[in-house]
Formats: structure tokens, sequence, C-alpha cells
């Protein structure tokens, strides 16, 4: 979602430079490209709406501050509007469970659950000092399976090994017993299907 929104207000702001207002036209076109992105990811109607409408009366009428292009502006506004949106501030995760604590990770495939869960095993070594099982559940794409091995054995975590003849309930059960003998935090990564 984020390149695809990148690469639309990027195309929106060369198309609007060299205008002194934001105005109803320029917003438009730009809004229209965001709620296309957004709804493309999956973003709940509703949700997309409001971050719309917000986004439409922070931005109408405004004027353009300093070296700033109305599509520049348009971008900032929509840049905090999606942070306030996503929530403010950083939460950290709360592992305080019966061990092993389990973080699924799921989402549309190419969405970064991989890459996600690698630097989340890290984060959790390095800041944390936990001991980190990663698993995938990804069984309709073996390189998925390599993959998160792969990036398991970079950033220093356990790997539990699961295959594409299994069941992703059974990898689960598979592994949350063994992370419970080993105490172990676990990473599941699973596919948009499971």
């Amino acid at each position: 979602m984020a390149s695809a929104l990148t690469d639309k207000l990027s195309r929106l702001v060369k198309e609007i430079r060299g205008r002194a207002r934001i105005t109803e036209e320029n917003v438009s076109d730009m809004l229209r490209e965001v709620r296309m992105a957004l709804l493309e990811a999956d973003v709940a109607l509703p949700v997309v709406r409001d971050f719309i409408g917000r986004v439409k009366e922070k931005a109408l009428g405004q004027e353009v501050l300093g070296s700033l292009t109305p599509g520049q502006a348009l971008v900032s506004i929509v840049n905090k509007e999606l942070a306030a949106t996503m929530g403010a501030g950083v939460a950290d995760i709360n592992l305080a469970a019966q061990p092993p604590a389990v973080i699924l990770m799921a989402g549309l495939q190419g969405a970064g659950k991989t890459t996600t869960t690698a630097k989340l095993a890290r984060h959790l070594i390095e800041r944390r000092g936990k001991k980190v099982l990663t698993v995938s559940g990804d069984v309709y794409r073996p390189a998925a399976i390599e993959q998160l091995k792969t990036v398991t054995a970079q950033v220093g975590a356990d790997w539990f090994a699961s295959s594409p003849e299994q069941k992703p309930v059974d990898i689960a059960r598979a592994a949350l017993d063994y992370a419970k003998k080993h105490y172990l935090t676990c990473c599941w990564s699973t596919p948009q299907a499971a």
C-alpha cells in the first residue's frame, strides 16, 4: 500500500506544481488517488471515507506556506492524517503472557510478513533479551518457508521447520509444543489464505 500511495502522490505533486492555493479541484484529484490506493490495500470503506473527509476538510483553501507547493502541502496533510488514523505514538508489544507468547503475522502475499517477522525477532532478541522461534505456516508457497528460514538464521533466532505437505494447524500445534518445552517466544508467519 505504501509504495502504491507514494507513486500516486508523487505523480499528483508534479501535476499540481506551481499553483498558489490548494483548490477543490487539486484536492479532489489527489484524494481520488489516495482513496483508490487505500481501497486496493483492503482498508475498510468506512475508514477510507472518514480519512478522506478529514483530509479534505483540512486541505481545502489552505494557503501554501513558504517554499511548499500545493502538492507538497497535500502530501503533508495526508501523511499527518495517515499517522493519526494508524495510531499516535509507539506502542510496545506486551509479552506478559503464559509462555510462549505467540505473535501471528498475517497479511496479503507480498505484504512483507517474512521480513517483518525477521525484524521483530531481531528486536525481541537484541532489545528484550528473548529467545525467539520463527515458524512458517505458508504451505502454499515453499519458497516462503525457505525465505523465513534464511532470515531467521541471519537474525539469530531459532527456526521451526515446516513443509508444504503439512497442514498449517498441525505446524502451529507442533511449534507451540516445541516453544513451550524450550521457553521460546513464538513468531508465526502465515499466508493470506490461512
